[in-house]
């Protein structure tokens, strides 16, 4: 039974097909807060979008190439692969500790990850997009990526990372051919980067001029190797940002401008790698005669306790510390709930443990526990249809219902502050009606039948951030064809309350 009306299912967008997708992570280190919130975000896009009947392809994996790869495995003693192997897996585990639903993982080491990118590397060379050169400049190994002099910021890249002086044969793309050409595809695609903070960002620094990216390497070897030049390998993010077809069947599956899912692709990045997504792919697709994806989503950075995030301070936050403290419904609600998305955020215990009691416990937990027990208490379970639709029922349709376009622009933290709203709105209810006091039986049975459907529609519209939650309510309220409840209450707890005095006593962080 899905919570919407008739007219709400005609504001739904028309595109019935989405293909979402993380960044596949740099398996440079293990997961941290940060990828367990781009992977949960795209997790509850997905959750929110297949409740709406939409066919939806969510994916994620592991970026395992590059300098900075080979230099860490050194350092830790194994050769690359069974480096990225170790690390890789990390990312995998955590998925289910996350309580992530997705369709595939890639890892860039895979033959059928190799095949993709050596045919996109083929296209552009048979279309003349690449050459032979030398390539001088400043490398930043940390994140993969070749600076000018004048995007250096305090000596070191715009991303933060040390650089050193670089200069090597290498291999080109034409990307100075396609200035003119992005900048009319934003124009023609003005929804193409979000937010638009991003976006200006984009244009500003195409508008600047795009030179040529080197996009080969021949002073490592972990990568994969240039066709017919193996003493080059290429370059990492042509590699990486390919697995978006990689894992869509490319090339075996050639009519990417025709696939269902490519069409409606969504990129959910970090702001740091907005410039990568935005232009260089977008570029190298053209050139491919591939469409670029629908469309370019950047979220904002979590600092911790009001900090950007350091082993060395101690206030690293551990995602999986939190799930196994607290559970992973509760890290996934605080995620998307303190975070505007496309800004920045401040991830502290204090406030985690705010919202949880706050909502979790209270608001919701408490609406829950206390109409099941009541409609098991005073009517044995069972709660018959007496009256048609009360409007207590049809302005928390109004109030879930405005969270599908909430959704789809990317405001999840408004968007539960719309499930929060309508669970205020059946708390207040019951205070109200106060069922505990009625005696009349017919009328018991009208408000708790009202308070059920109440929970029922609000637990759907919430179920794509707290699933397990959210199932253990929907499991112990059965609609019968006549319309009438049969309740179940369990004695457990959905959210036990979290005794914030004794926050000292909880390890949430990581630990060298």
């Amino acid at each position: 039974m899905l919570p919407l009306t008739i007219s709400a299912f005609l504001q739904i967008s028309i595109m019935q097909t989405l293909y979402v997708t993380t960044p596949i992570y740099y398996v440079n280190a293990k997961p941290h807060i940060g990828h367990a919130y781009t992977t949960i975000v795209c997790d509850v896009f997905t959750r929110f979008n297949k409740m709406l009947g939409k066919n939806v392809k969510f994916v994620t994996g592991t970026d395992e190439h590059g300098k900075k790869i080979e230099q860490s495995a050194t350092k830790a003693g194994l050769d690359p692969k069974k480096f990225t192997d170790n690390i890789s897996q990390l990312f995998r585990d955590i998925l289910p500790v996350l309580n992530i639903f997705n369709n595939d993982f890639i890892r860039t080491t895979e033959e059928r990850h190799k095949k993709a990118v050596s045919a996109i590397w083929n296209k552009l060379s048979e279309k003349g997009y690449i050459y032979l050169g030398e390539y001088s400049g400043w490398y930043d190994i940390r994140n993969e990526a070749y600076f000018s002099e004048d995007e250096l910021i305090d000596g070191k890249s715009p991303l933060g990372g040390e650089v050193t002086i670089m200069k090597e044969e290498c291999y080109f793309f034409k990307l100075s051919e396609f200035e003119d050409k992005l900048l009319k595809f934003y124009d023609e695609n003005p929804d193409f980067i979000f937010p638009e903070t991003r976006r200006n960002e984009v244009l500003s620094f195409v508008k600047g001029g795009l030179k040529d990216l080197a996009i080969s390497r021949a002073s490592f070897k972990w990568g994969i190797p240039v066709p017919n030049d193996p003493k080059h390998v290429i370059y990492v993010w042509v590699d990486a940002l390919t697995n978006y077809l990689t894992m869509l069947g490319y090339p075996h599956e050639s009519d990417m401008n025709n696939n269902q899912y490519w069409q409606n692709s969504i990129h959910f990045v970090g702001k740091e790698i907005v410039r990568f997504h935005a232009v260089y792919w977008p570029a190298l697709l053209m050139a491919s005669g591939i469409r670029p994806p629908k469309q370019i989503v950047a979220h904002g950075w979590w600092m911790s306790e009001g900090e950007k995030m350091s082993k060395s301070l101690g206030n690293v936050q551990d995602p999986v510390k939190y799930c196994k403290l607290f559970g992973s419904d509760s890290l996934r609600y605080f995620l998307l709930r303190e975070l505007s998305f496309g800004s920045d955020g401040n991830f502290s215990l204090e406030g985690f443990i705010g919202r949880y009691n706050g909502v979790l416990a209270n608001a919701y937990g408490n609406l829950c526990k206390r109409v099941l027990s009541i409609a098991q208490k005073n009517c044995s379970g069972i709660v018959k249809k007496t009256e048609d639709e009360a409007d207590f029922i049809k302005e928390i349709e109004k109030i879930l219902n405005e969270t599908i376009e909430l959704v789809e622009k990317y405001a999840f933290n408004r968007y539960l502050e719309k499930v929060e709203t309508a669970i205020a709105f059946a708390n207040q209810y019951v205070d109200q009606q106060k069922p505990w006091a009625i005696e009349d039986q017919n009328a018991l049975q009208n408000i708790l039948h009202n308070l059920l459907i109440a929970i029922i529609q609000i637990t759907k519209f919430f179920e794509p951030v707290i699933p397990i939650a959210a199932s253990k309510v929907l499991s112990q309220i059965k609609v019968l064809d006549n319309k009438d409840i049969v309740v179940t209450n369990s004695d457990d707890s959905l959210f036990p309350r979290i005794d914030a005095s004794k926050i000292g006593e909880f390890d949430v962080f990581e630990r060298e």
